[in-house]
């Protein structure tokens, strides 16, 4: 999204927006983000630097999308009206910030209205009342670092949230390796492809734990010789 898209799109909140299919949401819960992404065909994937603030953190919800400026958390309090049961907020910044954007207050303000969780391409803070709450959030940073509310944003715009991008009501997961978004478009393929994805690798699974080796059930021998691939015996 270039710059001037993103201005734009600044100062506005779309109240109503049409969120994936839930029944699709619901079966996608159930996979990992990287069976998600391969599912997909190896992308959605947000950049690796977000990372849960506690072990075991699991998100899956519809995106309600926020746009921040640097130091500034107004937008998020305005999210909050915006927010349904079974969403994820999910925000981005204007410029590089790690200033605490999110702590406690808000996720108890969250929660209430029904989000299963935060997505933020910046900092969060009160990570020990987080981690008790059980409050999913997968950020860029810690930082005890607070903010103003000066700037107006914007609300359920298309957003790049590191790295990728967002649309209002596209499905969002996050676990232990990373975070993946789904268009809400690709809901249903992509739920019906990651469960074909496990079902194949199930049948793998049991073939491993019977000895068979990776490079016998993926015939991987033949084309390691034509490589260039030598065994010596001493």
């Amino acid at each position: 999204m270039s710059a001037e898209n993103v201005a734009g799109q600044i100062g506005l909140v779309r109240r109503n927006i049409v969120r994936a299919d839930q029944s699709s949401v619901q079966r996608l819960s159930g996979h990992g983000v990287a069976t998600v992404h391969e599912a997909m065909g190896r992308t959605g994937l947000m950049k690796s630097y977000l990372r849960p603030i506690y072990g075991g953190a699991h998100l899956c919800g519809t995106a309600v999308t926020v746009l921040l400026h640097p130091g500034d958390n107004w937008m998020m309090h305005v999210a909050a009206e915006q927010i349904r049961p079974g969403d994820v907020v999910v925000a981005a910044v204007t410029a590089d910030c790690t200033d605490g954007f999110f702590g406690d207050l808000l996720a108890t303000s969250f929660r209430a209205r029904g989000a299963v969780g935060l997505v933020i391409d910046g900092g969060c803070r009160d990570v020990f009342d987080l981690t008790a709450m059980k409050f999913p959030v997968f950020s860029r940073a810690v930082s005890a670092k607070g903010t103003i509310k000066a700037t107006i944003g914007s609300v359920n715009v298309p957003i790049i949230c590191a790295g990728a991008l967002v649309s209002p009501g596209d499905v969002v997961i996050g676990d232990d390796d990373g975070v993946v978004v789904v268009p809400a478009s690709a809901v249903h393929e992509t739920a019906e492809r990651a469960a074909s994805r496990v079902a194949n690798e199930e049948e793998k699974r049991k073939k491993l734990a019977a000895g068979v080796l990776g490079l016998d059930m993926y015939n991987m021998r033949e084309s390691l010789t034509k490589a260039g691939l030598k065994y010596i015996d001493d």
